[in-house]
């Protein structure tokens, strides 16, 4: 651990934070109807700092029905690409100027390092920028049959979409739902994630000042078994649009079943980074490092499984424990930490719970517990178990949490085997110098997304999504816009109609 872990860090506290954080509904920022809240911590300390408005089916209901009037009634579904592009493009200005104040209370309430959490701010601004510049730049299919029809599609906002979004990252994750569902022309109705509420809080007032009009934009805060749950079912919410756990998940598709919503979900992972023996070692032992440990290892594309070739195995393992070692660990306000705090204590306990779990499924090579020095707040020094067999819970469970598990192979085979043997599959990483194994071996990975000698760089116009447990449906460039949007087909018949007459007789 790094000496400066030894002294316990003095929590940071932003200033002028909140008294309470209300629902915003209708273009006015409002409590519960029945006065309800529930308590926020921050990680650091565990301690409230803030009370958030509880929602209930009631105020769902409320907000819904504001998106479904400014939907039915208001400007925003009926104005021209380019003048929905123009507001997106000042709420981009917004989040960019404020930067450095979105990422100070994102990290003061989910223990993001800062650092981290000041480039997912700038990644909220340039989502804002990519479906503004390309809501405007979509092109939409024509068909024509020579003389005789033309076909073309037309696309139109769904109505009122529902988005649930989780506690990790949530500014950046909820620019991502919001920036589709808007530039295309739909209202919508956000469910932050009950741990993470601040930072959501301030989205009403970026829209209001670039001019997004009244019931477009409404939130509620809330419990997911609660407000989540009131949101799904809601009759007049005919999209659903959440990132989260697989079983939550499971959950939100029996409950939107009836009603045939349009649902993506991105879910969990436990995503492999494969590192052949004649890959650079150098590069995979960073990338994976950071794969894992950033973001305090809570994010979805973790690569928290690495699969070793036995013939760099061992080397692999003592240079990967060394460097984990060195990971700094600290106040996630100091721009030198490099994991702070686990979000909240019901979630460090689950991870303390798998550290524990590990010790008897694996050879402990780092970490395994609190950090020296930090023996209050949300800390896990990096984790490192080697020698995982597959059947292992931290093998095969995600953790979501600073902790992982490496497990050698002798063959493509057996990667492959390892690769593909969980109910998950949101993404892998695959490390080698060898052009065709990289290709097929990458085609045969049951991932949603593959990166190929390289760490989680994503283009905005390509899809992201998972198989198996890890999600369903794709967002994403065009992904999104479809999601968002009804395609309709017109078909035009160009001179004489051409159909077989009934009913005249011989």
């Amino acid at each position: 651990m790094n000496d400066r872990a030894n002294d316990q860090p003095t929590r940071h506290v932003p200033a002028d934070l909140p008294g309470h954080i209300q629902h915003y509904i209708g273009g006015a920022l409002v409590d519960s109807l029945d006065g309800g809240t529930f308590d926020v911590l921050d990680p650091v300390s565990n301690e409230v700092y803030v009370r958030a408005a509880a929602g209930q089916a009631a105020d769902v209901d409320r907000a819904v029905a504001a998106a479904r009037t400014a939907f039915t009634e208001g400007p925003w579904p009926r104005m021209l690409p380019r003048e929905r592009s123009r507001v997106l493009h000042r709420i981009a200005d917004l989040v960019e100027s404020r930067d450095a104040r979105l990422a100070e209370l994102e990290s003061f309430d989910s223990g993001l390092p800062i650092t981290q959490a000041l480039g997912q701010a700038r990644r909220a601004a340039e989502n804002f920028r990519f479906f503004a510049d390309l809501v405007v730049a979509q092109a939409d299919d024509a068909f024509k049959v020579p003389g005789r029809q033309l076909n073309y599609v037309n696309r139109k906002p769904i109505g009122v979409a529902g988005l649930i979004t989780p506690w990790n990252t949530p500014f950046m994750l909820e620019s991502w739902k919001l920036g589709p569902a808007l530039a295309t022309g739909n209202t919508v109705v956000l469910k932050p994630a009950e741990f993470t509420p601040l930072s959501a809080s301030l989205w009403a007032g970026i829209f209001e000042e670039a001019g997004l009009p009244p019931g477009v934009f409404n939130l509620v805060n809330g419990l997911g078994e609660e407000a989540g749950d009131a949101l799904v079912k809601h009759p007049d919410v005919p999209l659903i649009s959440f990132t989260g756990e697989s079983r939550t998940g499971e959950t939100i598709f029996a409950n939107a079943a009836p009603y045939l919503k349009g649902l993506s979900m991105e879910l969990g992972g436990k995503s492999p980074a494969v590192v052949f023996a004649d890959a650079d070692l150098d590069a995979a032992i960073d990338a994976t490092i950071f794969g894992v440990f950033s973001l305090n290892g809570e994010r979805c594309t973790a690569g928290s499984r690495i699969l070793v070739e036995r013939a760099v195995y061992d080397e692999f393992v003592e240079r990967y424990a060394d460097q984990a070692k060195r990971v700094v660990v600290g106040d996630p306000h100091d721009p030198a930490t490099e994991v702070g705090a686990l979000v909240h204590p019901e979630h460090f306990a689950k991870v303390m719970g798998y550290v524990e779990i590990g010790k008897g499924e694996g050879r402990l090579v780092a970490g395994g517990g609190r950090p020296e020095g930090l023996e209050t707040g949300n800390y896990v020094a990096p984790t490192v178990f080697a020698d995982v067999p597959p059947s292992a819970r931290i093998f095969q469970e995600e953790i979501f949490g600073p902790v992982v598990a490496i497990t050698p192979f002798d063959t493509d085979e057996e990667a492959l085997a390892l690769a593909n043997g969980v109910r998950y599959g949101l993404a892998a990483y695959v490390w080698t110098n060898d052009l065709r194994r990289a290709h097929t071996f990458s085609q045969a990975i049951e991932a949603g997304m593959v990166w190929l000698n390289s760490n989680n760089v994503r283009d905005l116009r390509t899809p992201f999504g998972g198989v198996k447990a890890s999600g369903l449906g794709h967002e994403g460039g065009y992904r999104s816009i479809d999601f968002y949007t009804h395609q309709q087909a017109v078909h035009v018949t160009l001179g004489a109609a051409h159909h077989p007459t009934f009913g005249k007789g011989a």
